[in-house]
């Protein structure tokens, strides 16, 4: 498969709904700098605040979401990202839920995106890391919010009556795919060392990683692979599904 090239129709605005702060940096960071680079607005959309992550036990729940807002923050902007919208919902304890649509539902009517990013809706049975029940459930409840609460005038009718946003329909939407079977690859090679400088910026969740530069190279080079690129270039592949 051939690389991504820039829309020639012009700029895009691009969404990315994930469960947690660092999941858009493991999964898209390589992404999320390619298209910045290309000049493609991108906008991030995270569900929690990632309060059940890190491994310091001295530091209260409340401070690690702050801790890990500031981290993701940082990181966004090292990939050219500064509009991020954090939902709250508490980590560990996601579920698919109608007041979980909506909130999706009404971060797409504020962004107004023509993609849509996000996480895998279905469990792969060879990856647990890839299957987080947050990332399942992010996955499912974003692919609701795009169809049908978006786009409805009348899903969710506080969102138009109280708070004047209108219904969107978003064109497309990409499944992060951590395994076999993605169908649209984006050659990453170019932004890899960003990549990994996002990583380490949520010090909370990757200090303790001793060589987290080979393992992305690793991953990066066997989506290359599978994407059928030259030696030595790096990929990050997507499901991609026509929404319109």
């Amino acid at each position: 498969m051939e690389p991504e090239q820039p829309d020639a129709t012009g700029p895009l605005t691009i969404l990315i709904v994930v469960a947690h702060p660092d999941d858009i940096d493991f999964g898209s960071g390589g992404s999320v700098a390619t298209w910045t680079g290309a000049g493609h607005r991108v906008v991030y959309c995270l569900i929690t605040d990632g309060d059940a992550g890190g491994f310091d036990e001295e530091i209260t729940r409340t401070d690690m979401a702050s801790l890990r807002r500031e981290e993701q923050t940082a990181a966004a902007g090292i990939l050219g990202v500064d509009e991020l919208h954090f939902l709250g919902w508490p980590d560990g304890r996601l579920y698919v839920t109608h007041e979980l649509r909506r909130d999706i539902a009404r971060v797409i009517r504020m962004v107004q995106p023509d993609r849509v990013v996000t996480q895998s809706p279905t469990r792969n049975l060879r990856s647990m890391y890839g299957s987080h029940p947050d990332h399942t459930a992010a996955g499912e409840a974003t692919m609701c919010a795009v169809y049908p609460d978006a786009r409805n005038p009348f899903a969710h009718p506080e969102l138009l009556a109280e708070e004047g946003l209108a219904a969107h329909t978003v064109s497309e939407v990409w499944i992060s795919h951590m395994g076999e079977g993605a169908d649209h690859y984006v050659d990453t090679t170019d932004a890899f060392d960003r990549k990994v400088e996002a990583l380490l910026a949520h010090k909370s969740q990757t200090a303790h990683m001793d060589d987290l530069r080979g393992r992305m190279w690793g991953w990066g080079r066997s989506q290359a692979k599978a994407a059928g690129f030259e030696p030595e270039r790096t990929a990050e592949g997507y499901v991609v599904l026509d929404t319109r």
